[in-house]
């Protein structure tokens, strides 16, 4: 049982010290970056709620999983932002993972999500 225990706390840890692989990027850093249009959002959020309301030039990362390399640009240290719902939210993850494994070396996380960029009363944008 010990060794149960052991083998959970270790996976637990190791999966809380992989969370935090992606540095994070305030709102308004994020602002900035988006003003001189040297970022590319990738919203994990899902289709439907991505629809509802994004963050503008966000991508749809659900819509574009098999096709991420020929959205996102060709310079592999452009700055990636991926984000999900909110502070508590882990989806954003998969599109982290999905941009590193393409070579994407400048991958952080907006933690505050689209809660977060909503509360602060940003501008929104819906899709098609």
């Amino acid at each position: 049982m010990k060794k149960i225990l052991t083998l959970c706390a270790a996976a637990l840890l190791a999966g809380s010290v992989y969370a935090a692989h992606y540095a994070d990027i305030s709102i308004n850093d994020l602002k900035a970056a988006m003003a001189s249009k040297s970022v590319t959002l990738l919203d994990a959020n899902g289709t439907d709620t991505y629809k509802e309301g994004h963050i503008p030039g966000a991508i749809d990362f659900n819509a574009n999983k098999g096709k991420l390399a020929k959205v996102l640009p060709k310079d592999k240290s452009t700055l990636i932002v991926a984000y999900c719902g909110g502070p508590q939210c882990q989806a954003y993850q998969s599109a982290a993972k999905a941009a590193e494994k393409l070579g994407y070396t400048n991958v952080k996380h907006l933690t505050a999500g689209i809660s977060g960029w909503h509360d602060a009363g940003e501008k929104m944008e819906k899709a098609n």
